[in-house]
């Protein structure tokens, strides 16, 4: 097997999970959109529809880090563990304050926006949107953690705009992972991973 057929059969062994980043993106996208359009709903149900969200995105981090090739996978791995808890504790007990709502989404926004830039240091293609959606996801960590008070309209609007632009930043991945699968022929039928 030569070796451009080597590197189509990994690049498309690589991509085959397109269309579970374009499901969480749409996922995480929905999520925002509910949370910006009721934000007058019970603080119970921001955290189940947040904890819903950040457990099935954990899941797929998790899926994630064990089909990639990426160095940092270990990250990846690390993200997803925190998601599924975070996201399992949402679930289970919806917390009755504002204010340990805004410090479980706060520090999961900044995690995930510093292990995207992690990730985004070391990818080649679509880097600057990659690094751009984590420093939006830092930021809006920050400034819930910095003041875990807010009220609940603020925090459902920092939330919801958060979900959306990770819901962009994963579908347009998915998207591009997509395009670059479909760019690339299949390697051929019984061929061996051996020159």
């Amino acid at each position: 097997m030569s070796y451009s057929s080597f590197v189509r059969g990994e690049v498309r062994e690589l991509t085959w999970a397109w269309w579970l980043l374009v499901l969480a993106g749409s996922l995480s996208i929905a999520a925002g959109v509910i949370v910006l359009a009721k934000p007058g709903n019970s603080l119970a149900t921001l955290a189940v529809v947040a904890g819903i969200f950040i457990l099935l995105d954990g899941i797929f981090e998790l899926a994630h880090s064990l089909t990639c090739g990426m160095q940092n996978r270990g990250f990846i791995a690390l993200l997803g563990v925190l998601s599924v808890i975070v996201g399992v504790l949402l679930i289970r007990h919806p917390i009755a304050g504002v204010v340990a709502v805004a410090l479980l989404l706060g520090l999961w926004l900044m995690t995930v926006g510093v292990v995207r830039f992690i990730a985004a240091v070391e990818a080649r293609r679509h880097r600057l949107w990659t690094i751009a959606v984590a420093a939006l996801e830092v930021i809006a960590g920050i400034v819930i953690v910095s003041d875990p008070g807010i009220g609940y309209a603020t925090l459902a609007l920092i939330t919801g705009i958060a979900f959306i632009v990770n819901g962009i930043g994963i579908s347009a991945l998915g998207w591009a992972m997509h395009t670059l699968r479909r760019e690339v022929p299949s390697p051929p039928r019984g061929a061996s991973a051996t020159t």
